[in-house]
């Protein structure tokens, strides 16, 4: 921790609500506290929030959220106003500023606008501001939106090059077994690797007011991970507890990073970009894939799943159905599936044209 000079602080919406299931004002101050004394330690802070649809619900008198899109999107327009007035009463009684920043997905599939992101944000924080991120739930609907702030402040540690994501929950870390329903669960304090039993310990929310589960927690560590940001899961109510994880207090769970880091133009394509479809690939390009650093070739395709275009994202699947990788396809879903089985030097034959002789260059491909 001493290494550390930039963090992603995730509040979740359950860490922010009080026993009245409204946002606290005196939760948020605790935390501004906390955070004005990293700042004065050198180390910049960055917040991704949630709560705005949770305001929204206060205000509109509601105790269930709505499932229709629409209304989650109108509750977030009336409530993310009064979240930030609260932020920025809060942190001014620390004597810090606070800046709104809202995203899409579309925003980080861009490497252009997550430059001007990245630009804004060290901006901000150079003038001692410091920036509160929420996705905008307001134009967000199921193609574009992130799922979760989870996952959001994963790619933000991606793109700010951050040292370390501290993810605040209503639970103490990651547990062998649901300690809701077993007393004798016991706290993993640290996971080395997350495989596929790691992803089999979580479980979805339970909350009326938040998004993000323990799934989506595991799947935000796995993305800091592979870009080498190591990432903490602790109580968010716990007395002082960001400042403690600052201070080197090893509580909660800490999801150690991987030591080779991906290249960033790789994590976008892993996890910045939504993957539009599938192809289905036979042993050998499997092997090629994974194991000799091969592009995938049209005559190692055996099916495709989805409408893309080319230029757009998918998952590649093995023959027993497990996602091998993610690549930026050279051809569209309908070139795909004309081509599929064929040799390279087929392709201009049965499409009139050639793009490329690769459907999936390796350079524009991460293996899973």
């Amino acid at each position: 921790m001493l290494d550390v000079k930039r963090v992603i602080l995730k509040i979740g919406t359950s860490v922010l609500l009080d026993s009245e299931n409204k946002v606290s004002s005196a939760k948020v101050e605790s935390f501004a506290r906390q955070i004005r004394t990293i700042s004065d330690m050198g180390i910049d802070v960055i917040v991704v929030s949630s709560g705005a649809i949770a305001c929204g619900m206060e205000a509109m008198g509601l105790t269930k959220k709505p499932k229709e899109m629409a209304r989650k999107q109108a509750l977030a327009s009336v409530g993310q106003g009064q979240l930030m007035r609260i932020y920025m009463d809060a942190f001014a009684h620390a004597g810090l500023k606070v800046s709104q920043v809202l995203l899409t997905h579309e925003d980080t599939k861009s490497r252009s606008r997550c430059l001007n992101l990245l630009n804004t944000l060290d901006t901000l924080l150079a003038m001692g501001v410091v920036p509160v991120i929420n996705e905008n739930d307001t134009l967000s609907f199921q193609e574009i939106m992130f799922g979760d702030n989870d996952n959001l402040s994963a790619l933000i540690a991606q793109i700010t090059n951050a040292d370390f994501l501290l993810l605040l929950s209503d639970v103490d870390g990651l547990f062998d077994k649901d300690p809701n329903r077993f007393p004798e669960a016991r706290l993993i304090r640290t996971v080395r690797k997350i495989d596929e039993n790691t992803e089999k310990l979580a479980n979805g929310t339970r909350s009326e007011k938040s998004v993000g589960g323990m799934k989506s927690k595991i799947e935000a560590a796995k993305k800091a991970g592979h870009y080498g940001i190591p990432t903490r899961l602790v109580r968010g109510d716990a007395r002082d507890v960001v400042l403690r994880v600052l201070r080197g207090e090893e509580i909660g769970t800490l999801f150690l990073a991987k030591k080779k880091r991906l290249p960033r133009k790789k994590c976008w394509i892993a996890f910045a970009f939504k993957a539009k479809g599938r192809l289905w690939v036979d042993e050998g390009a499997e092997r090629a894939i994974t194991s000799r650093g091969g592009s995938l070739l049209p005559s190692g395709i055996t099916g495709v799943e989805g409408d893309f275009a080319r230029g757009e994202c998918v998952e590649i699947n093995n023959r027993s159905g497990k996602t091998v990788g993610r690549g930026i396809v050279n051809y569209s879903a309908s070139d795909v599936a004309q081509i599929k089985g064929s040799k390279s030097v087929e392709i201009e034959k049965k499409l009139g044209y050639k793009y490329t002789e690769e459907v999936i260059h390796r350079d524009n491909m991460v293996v899973l």
